[in-house]
């Protein structure tokens, strides 16, 4: 949920941190940090991080376990993959909070109620986990990820347990996530393209903490309750260390959001079928299916080979079939008309069983999904009805050839 800081950029004032050993003394005080979303990609959920300040030693850092670096081979695969390796790493608090200032981001700090011996478990926790041979983890979006490290490195430091208890209003993955993406926006489109079933199911309160700012809400209302009874509150002070800059932000125009798009290329289809413009509707259908099948190759290979959570059992891969690829190209080959024929009968079918999924509510589809479907559909039907056309004309032509060739040879031989 968070890029890595490059040490590149701060190695001045990284380097001496991240190459010595900590100690800290019993009056170190020990922080939930929560920062808001920014405005790219890994920074639309936000950030959680550890913060311990100590007066005796002079440290004041960041205990930061959302680090990753572009530069690991053959990153971008990984990720995609779900392989990606996360890290903790240690950055000095000034440090981080000009990081997210500069990104207009809010910074929250929740001082922790955490008794000596709490204080004690979790800062030896922290220390044991930055030896260079536990800092690394392996990333899961949901249920491993920047928040939930510093969220169980708390839980498991406290003795007894962390009781919740805000209201957990039934929501699901994909509700949830839509919230800070934006319903109408590309990355969610793209998300719910991604997304299988798994993403409609309601989220426990536990898990919802994969997000920052749900954790820092529940660990604002959460108690303490120790092993004799005793009853404290989890969280003792807020502060808020940057506050959030007023800036200008342009909506974008509606005619460039996925719904518009996507209706616009419906309309454009059914243009191009009522025209019936052979050449036409061919580059249009090749564009069509070549695009929606590397949608759907990259959906296929998320669903059946990545890690990820909330990409398994896809419905969408009905409609967005990785084979429609190949019918891109076939469509140019005239001796290939019987092979698409019967696969776009296939495809049919296919795509009428993904909107039966929908409608029986095994899946949730984005709004923009549907002109795309709808036009597939459309576009399906539309070349088998023309290509079962060509056979029935080519099977009379053959008929009245052997008709007419028998008749000749019958003449003949009366002659």
């Amino acid at each position: 949920m968070k890029r890595a800081i490059f040490v590149s950029l701060l190695s001045f004032i990284l380097f001496p941190i991240l190459s010595q050993n900590f100690t800290f003394s019993d009056s170190a005080k020990v922080s939930l940090l929560t920062c808001s979303p920014g405005k790219k990609v890994y920074e639309k959920f936000g950030h959680t991080a550890i913060r311990v300040n100590d007066p005796i030693t002079g440290y004041d850092v960041v205990f930061n376990f959302g680090v990753f670096d572009f530069n690991t081979k053959n990153f971008y695969l990984k990720f995609i993959k779900g392989d990606t390796d996360y890290q903790l790493a240690v950055y000095d608090t000034k440090s981080f909070l000009e990081e997210y200032k500069s990104r207009n981001s809010m910074v929250w700090e929740q001082k922790l109620n955490l008794t000596l011996n709490e204080k004690r478990n979790l800062l030896h926790s922290l220390i044991k986990n930055y030896e260079p041979e536990n800092r690394f983890y392996r990333y899961n979006f949901v249920y491993d990820n920047c928040s939930t490290r510093p969220r169980d490195k708390i839980v498991q430091s406290v003795n007894g347990k962390v009781e919740y208890h805000l209201y957990n209003e039934p929501v699901t993955f994909r509700e949830m996530i839509a919230q800070y993406t934006g319903v109408n926006s590309w990355m969610q489109f793209g998300l719910d393209l991604i997304f299988g079933r798994d993403a409609d199911k309601s989220v426990s309160r536990n898990v919802s903490m994969f997000l920052p700012e749900n954790l820092m809400y529940e660990f604002q209302a959460a108690h303490i309750i120790a092993a004799d009874g005793a009853k404290r509150h989890l969280v003792a002070e807020n502060k808020i260390l940057i506050p959030k800059q007023e800036e200008k932000y342009s909506k974008p125009l509606p005619i460039f959001q996925p719904v518009f798009v996507c209706t616009f290329l419906l309309i454009l289809g059914i243009i191009i079928t009522i025209f019936n413009n052979k050449k036409s509707f061919r580059l249009f259908d090749s564009l069509l299916y070549i695009v929606s099948g590397l949608g759907g190759i990259i959906v296929f290979y998320l669903a059946f080979f990545s890690s990820h959570p909330l990409v398994k059992n896809n419905f969408n891969l009905l409609w967005l079939n990785p084979l429609n690829f190949a019918l891109g190209i076939l469509l140019w080959f005239h001796k290939m008309k019987p092979y698409v024929f019967y696969y776009q009968v296939l495809n049919c079918l296919l795509i009428f069983l993904a909107l039966v999924a929908y409608a029986a509510g095994l899946q949730v589809f984005h709004p923009a999904s549907f002109p795309l479907i709808l036009l597939l559909l459309l576009r399906t039907v539309r070349w088998t009805a023309t290509t079962k056309k060509d056979f029935s004309l080519k099977k009379k032509n053959n008929r009245d050839y052997y008709t007419n060739s028998n008749g000749l040879h019958h003449h003949s031989r009366k002659s």
